[in-house]
């Protein structure tokens, strides 16, 4: 399913791009609000020194190994 504006969705956009998937106008999304969201409702304090990059979640240190690729990176670099 595509979820598209009820603008484009009443101007046949489906149509007018040959989408075969269902597409369904979004309804209501204005107020939508992290305390909506019960599967992602953290709003954690993240803080980068400046200095040394080090970065810390609700006060916690965040470190990860450098990525070796990084999916369109440059070659698909879109203004």
């Amino acid at each position: 399913m595509t979820f598209v504006s009820q603008a484009a969705h009443d101007s046949g956009i489906a149509e007018r791009l040959g989408l075969q998937k269902r597409v369904e106008p979004v309804k209501g999304c204005r107020t939508v609000s992290k305390k909506d969201m019960i599967h992602n409702d953290a709003t954690p304090v993240i803080e980068v020194d400046p200095e040394t990059y080090k970065v810390t979640v609700d006060g916690i240190h965040a470190a990860c190994e450098p990525a070796e690729s990084v999916p369109m990176a440059q070659r698909y670099f879109l203004f």
